[in-house]
C-alpha cells in the first residue's frame, strides 16, 4: 500500500485550541504529513509560539485569534483563514475547557462556559467551515471528544455531558454529509499529559487511580495522538464516517 494515502500536501487544516496540548499535537501531526495549518486560539503569544514551531518544520502555518463560543467571532475567524489560505480541507475541533466539582455544587455560569466551549463551539465552527467543503465535494472534520463521552466519572458533569453531545453531533453531521464528500469522525482520548489536567497529575490518589484503571497502566503521551489525527485527515480513512475512536490504553474495554 502506498504511503501517499497518508499524504496531506496541498491540503489546508484549521485546528481550534491548537496553541497548546492536544491541539498543538494535532497541528504538529498534520504539518508532518504535509498540510498547511491555521493555528487558532485565544492567547497570541501561545499561537505565535506554535506557528514558529511549525514554520521551523517547513510547514506553511499562520495564526488566528478565534473565540469559538460566539457565532460572529467564529465567522470572522473562518473568513480570515479563508482569505489567507483560500480553502479549508481539514477541520479539527479541539478547543476545550473543564470545571470539576460535584453536581450539587456546579455553578450555572461554569456549566454555560464548559458547554459553550466544548459543544456549542464545535457546532459553530463546523457550521462556518462546512459549506465550502460541501461546495468542493471534499472535507474532513475531526471532533476531539473524550472517553468521558461514554463512561462516567465523578465531578465531570458539564465536560462529560458536552463530550457525549460531541459524539452524537459527529454522527448527525456525518449522516447529513455522507453523500456530499465530507467525512466527520471523532477521537476519544483518555487522560493525556496536558496543562488542562496538570492538577490531576499532581494529585497522587487520582493519578494512581487513572494508571490502575488503564490496562496499559499509564497516561497517554502527546505524540501518541498524532497517528490517528493523520489517519482521519487523510485519504486513508475515506470510507470511515460518523465514528468516535477511543485512544485510551484500553480503558473503555476493561
Amino acid at each position: 500500500m502506498s504511503m501517499k494515502i497518508f499524504d496531506l500536501k496541498g491540503k489546508v487544516a484549521m485546528i481550534t485550541g491548537s496553541s497548546k496540548g492536544l491541539g498543538e499535537a494535532a497541528a504538529v501531526a498534520l504539518a508532518r504529513a504535509g498540510a498547511d495549518v491555521a493555528i487558532c486560539g485565544r492567547n497570541i503569544a501561545d499561537i505565535d509560539r506554535v506557528v514558529d514551531r511549525l514554520n521551523s518544520m517547513e510547514c506553511n502555518a499562520a495564526g488566528f485569534v478565534v473565540e469559538v463560543t460566539r457565532g460572529e467571532t467564529v465567522r470572522k475567524g473562518v473568513s480570515a483563514i479563508m482569505n489567507h489560505f483560500r480553502r479549508i480541507d481539514i477541520l479539527v475541533n479541539n478547543a476545550g475547557t473543564n470545571y470539576r466539582v460535584p453536581v450539587i455544587e456546579y455553578p450555572e455560569e461554569e456549566w454555560d462556559r464548559v458547554i459553550n466551549t466544548n459543544l456549542k463551539g464545535y457546532y459553530l465552527v463546523t457550521q462556518a467551515v462546512a459549506p465550502q467543503m460541501i461546495e468542493r465535494g471534499y472535507g474532513k472534520v475531526i471532533n476531539m471528544s473524550s472517553i468521558l463521552g461514554r463512561i462516567a466519572l465523578p465531578n465531570q458533569l458539564a465536560y462529560a455531558s458536552a463530550k457525549g453531545g460531541v459524539d452524537q453531533m459527529t454522527m448527525i453531521m456525518a449522516l447529513e454529509w455522507a453523500k456530499l464528500g465530507v467525512r466527520v469522525n471523532a477521537i476519544a482520548p483518555t487522560y493525556f499529559e496536558t496543562d488542562m489536567v496538570k492538577q490531576i497529575q499532581e494529585d497522587k490518589e487520582r493519578f494512581d487511580f487513572i494508571n490502575q484503571r488503564t490496562p496499559m497502566g499509564r497516561w497517554g503521551k502527546l505524540e501518541e495522538i498524532e497517528g490517528i489525527v493523520i489517519f482521519l485527515a487523510s485519504p486513508a480513512s475515506d470510507f470511515i464516517t460518523g465514528q468516535s475512536i477511543a485512544i485510551d490504553g484500553g480503558w473503555t474495554i476493561s
